[in-house]
């Protein structure tokens, strides 16, 4: 297991404050972090542009000294035993560094090898079963300047797994590919965690990918981790109101009456609208309201196809939760 806790990093900068006068500026970019990574579990880091995710990720990655705080890495100090560390772990980003085009995708990956110091014979097999595993064996000889974006993503994927590493980090691993590309690399992904017992951190701005792939989510903002939980509790945490739908088999003219009476008894604020063209009341309330729709659709002998609660959205509760500050 991996346990990051109150990790901070601060920077200092020198801007010049007047005739030859030099300010120095303490920048805190991440505050007080804490997090824990299973084997076998993937893990959502979420937060927009600037939130601190990149120098979080750089921290447990052994690539940035943390200002404060301590990583423990399956017993291993993460500063003091780095290098023992780093051979447990690799990253996996998004675009096409870390790649070098001129060489050969096998190359590639014999070259990553070489530098964990890996047995020859060992890693021939390993390049191999991976460039197997992601589709590329027929392909290893031909230069990744011919690679198409999706070729280059998945020797990506086998490049940062050149070391089999226990924990991997992946930094929006999906940025920029086509539906049917990521759709795969996603089906990689949960291979790794839950076939193969890899822990692994996603970041990404696509929230069906942490809807889809994550089992915990860490959100962060200004620095720190602001909320966290199961994709499922975050949405509800950010959903203010309840929505309820009904979906009718045609017009009913007394029926707005009703509802609009009913509703509003109960809760003043509640917002009844209807759509004519699809024949759909959506009722917004902060209370739940569906025992009250359901006997006043009984009164009036409304027929209806469709009766539901709109489910909660991760993505607009993570904005709203950023925006409380939580």
């Amino acid at each position: 297991m991996l346990i990051a806790e109150h990790l901070s990093k601060t920077y200092e900068t020198k801007d010049w404050n007047g005739f030859l006068k030099r300010k120095k500026t303490q920048i805190e970019a991440v505050k007080d972090v804490s997090l824990e990574m299973h084997k076998g579990q993937i893990i959502g880091l979420l937060g927009i542009n600037g939130a601190g995710k990149t120098t979080t990720i750089k921290m447990l990655s052994t690539l940035l000294l943390p200002t404060k705080g301590h990583i423990d890495v399956d017993g291993l100090d993460g500063v003091k035993d780095s290098m023992t560390v780093k051979k447990r772990i690799n990253m996996i980003t998004g675009g096409e560094r870390m790649i070098y085009w001129r060489l050969t995708a096998r190359e590639n990956l014999w070259y990553y090898g070489q530098l964990y110091d890996i047995d020859n014979k060992l890693l021939d097999e390993r390049i191999q079963r991976l460039l197997d595993m992601v589709g590329l064996k027929e392909k290893q000889d031909i230069p990744v300047e011919r690679f198409s974006k999706g070729m280059k993503q998945r020797l990506q994927i086998a490049r940062g797994l050149i070391n089999d590493p226990d924990y991997i980090f992946m930094d929006e691993p999906t940025l920029g590919l086509d539906a049917s590309i990521a759709k795969e690399l996603r089906e990689y992904i949960r291979d790794l965690a839950f076939k193969r017992g890899k822990s692994i951190l996603l970041t990404t701005h696509y929230i069906n990918e942490v809807e889809e792939l994550c089992e915990y989510v860490y959100v962060m903002d200004k620095g720190t981790v602001i909320v966290q939980g199961t994709p499922k509790a975050l949405a509800l945490m950010g959903m203010e109101n309840k929505t309820l739908c009904i979906e009718l088999h045609e017009n009913h003219e007394l029926l707005h009456a009703g509802l609009t009476e009913a509703c509003m008894s109960i809760e003043k604020n509640c917002s009844i609208q209807w759509d004519s063209k699809n024949m759909t009341y959506t009722i917004t309330s902060r209370r739940d309201l569906s025992e009250t729709v359901t006997r006043v659709l009984l009164e009036h002998r409304a027929s209806f196809r469709n009766f539901y609660h709109q489910e909660p959205s991760l993505e607009d509760a993570i904005i709203k939760l950023a925006r409380r500050g939580y």
